[in-house]
This record gives structure tokens, sequence and C-alpha cells, in this order.
């Protein structure tokens, strides 16, 4: 009994994870006009399914990681009470901030049910160094890189395409407001339907990344299931993070899309293709960022640079990160708690 619901928390985990992520890595080409919200997340469904696969093979780090090997101790790790209480703090922790639209990390929900339940169970001899270097410093980091090089990178592009005289962006009407779009050719072919078709690339890259990156976070939490093999724990979770993201992910993805920032293609590719590169860099090395973190600091790079970004919205967000980490080790201090009481 205690296994089956293990098994069926970590899907609860993967539902609320696709609901409030599932959405970020396709903002941009929902906020920019590129393409409408059903197309956006039929695209991201589909590369977040294929990042997920290729994690089998990719990132069996990270599962080692968020089984808690490392920060308790070994025979902690292999108690499924301890990985039901971090599956059960970070989902609830997930799916609560979806229902208000707010788009925050799995990652950082994670670490710190994993930190509740872990100081509960062992109090002292929790390994809170290995939280602060592994764990932490990633998510801390992560976003300010990305606002530093989608920056960059944007004024760099925006240079070169000066430069080689392209096209110039221009207002142009869509079905609901006046976007920017690209005038000109590149090699006879018109510029914006090359900037539409890498932008879409990038997406498929962050979405790629987002479903490499936290599908074996998720199942690092039932590696105390020995019976159950790792790439089949690794689809089925695949798939109700699919669900997830396809029924619950709007509110997340509206405040992706249309709140922090107005963009434009060439500024959503931007954003997308540095995310992609980091998030994806990090989950080849083991390092646990947050696709949320890296996305919102990329688009946040690219308001920085036009001007509009929007400094309330951003609060907001900021301060739902900064109450993620605390919440979700109180739920999962809490769930730990009573199944201890419960099961003993």
């Amino acid at each position: 009994m205690i296994l089956v619901l293990l098994f069926f928390a970590a899907c609860f985990l993967a539902y609320s994870n696709g609901a409030n992520d599932n959405f970020k890595g396709v903002a941009t080409l929902f906020g920019s006009g590129t393409t409408n919200y059903r197309t956006a997340i039929s695209w991201a469904t589909i590369t977040t399914l294929a990042g997920s696969i290729a994690a089998i093979f990719l990132a069996s780090t990270l599962v080692k990681n968020f089984s808690g090997k490392g920060l308790v101790p070994d025979a902690l790790v292999q108690s499924p009470l301890f990985a039901i209480s971090i599956a059960l703090g970070a989902a609830i922790t997930v799916f609560l901030a979806t229902k208000i639209g707010m788009p925050i990390s799995t990652t950082h929900s994670l670490v710190g049910a994993l930190f509740g339940s872990g100081v509960v169970a062992v109090g002292s001899s929790f390994n809170f160094a290995k939280l602060g270097n592994a764990f932490l410093m990633p998510l801390i980091v992560s976003p300010l890189m990305a606002a530093v090089v989608s920056l960059i990178l944007y004024v760099i592009f925006r240079k070169i395409r000066t430069f080689t005289s392209v096209g110039k962006e221009s207002p142009a009407l869509t079905d609901d407001n006046s976007v920017e779009k690209y005038t000109g050719k590149f090699m006879g072919i018109n510029a914006q339907k090359i900037l539409d078709f890498f932008h879409f690339i990038s997406a498929g890259v962050v979405s790629f990344a987002r479903g490499l990156n936290d599908t074996p976070k998720i199942v690092g939490l039932l590696v105390v299931i020995n019976t159950l093999d790792i790439k089949f724990s690794m689809a089925i979770l695949a798939v109700a993070m699919a669900i997830g993201g396809v029924l619950n992910a709007k509110k997340v993805g509206e405040m992706m899309s249309k709140k922090i920032t107005p963009m434009n293609s060439g500024q959503g590719f931007t954003a997308n293709l540095v995310t992609g590169l980091l998030v994806t860099t990090a989950s080849i090395h083991g390092m646990p960022v947050s696709t949320t973190h890296v996305s919102v600091g990329s688009i946040f790079g690219i308001g920085t640079v036009t001007k509009k970004a929007d400094f309330k919205v951003i609060k907001k967000i900021l301060l739902s990160w900064v109450l993620t980490l605390p919440i979700a080790a109180t739920i999962a201090a809490i769930v730990y708690a009573s199944l201890i009481t419960l099961f003993s």
C-alpha cells in the first residue's frame, strides 16, 4: 500500500509539474503572436516528451541527486515514507501556485520538500553544506545568468541584423494587438518566416530541455521501488506531465507570455535560445537548475533591453519564488510527521 501511495504521489507531482511548467518553453511563441495557444501547447507537449525520453540516457546524475542521497543517511533514502512526503510537499506547492497562475520552480519545491522532510527525520544530521552547494547555488545564480546572457545576446543579434540590413522591426496588426514584425529578405526568403522557423525550433529546445531536466528529478523519488524499472517510471511520469500541461497550463502560460514584457519574434527567439542552452547544459552536468527561473530570467533580460518589463509582475513572481521553499518544506514536514505517526 505504501509503495502504491508513493507511485501515485510521484504521478501527482509530474501532473502538477506539467501544469505549471509545460507552457514555459513556448510562452514566447504565444506572447509574440507567432502562433496561437493550441499550437503552442501541442508543440510543448511533443518536445517535452522527447526530452523525457532522452533523460533516460543523459540525466542519471539528477536521478541520484533528487533521491535525497548525500543529504540524509542512506537508510532514510530507502524509506518510502520519506519519498512520499517529498513528492506530496512539492506537488501540493506547485499545484497551488498553478491555480493562481504563478510560475514557480518544481526544482525549488523539491529542494524545499527535501529540506523539510530531512530535518524532521534526521535533525542536525542533514547535510546542509550539500544543500547549499549542489542545489541552492544553481537555483540562485541561474536566473541572473540567464537575464545577463539574454540581454547581451539580443543586443548582439540586433546589431548584426542592422549591420546586414536584413530588415527592420515594424508594427504589424495581429488578431488581438499590434506587434513588431521583421521586414525584408535574407537570401531571397522573407526574414519574418526565417525568424518564425527558428523561434519554433528554439521553443522546442527549451521544452526538450525541460523534459530532460525535470523528469529525472521526479523519478529520483521512485528509486526506493526496486521493482519498478527506471525507464518505465520515466515513461509513466512523462505521460502524467503531458496531461497536466494540456489540462491546466493556461493561467501560468498567460502570465509568462503576456505579463512580464511584450515581445516580438526576435526577442522571443533570443530568450528561448538562452534558456534552452543553459538548461540543457545544466542537465548534462547534473546541476538542478530551474527551467522556470532561467526562462523568466531570459524574458526579463529582453524586457530590460526594450525597457518594457513590468516590474510589478516581476516582484510578484520573485515573492512566489521566495515563498516556494518554506511552503514546500512545511508541507513536506507535516506530511512526513503524519505518515510516521500513521504507519508506526
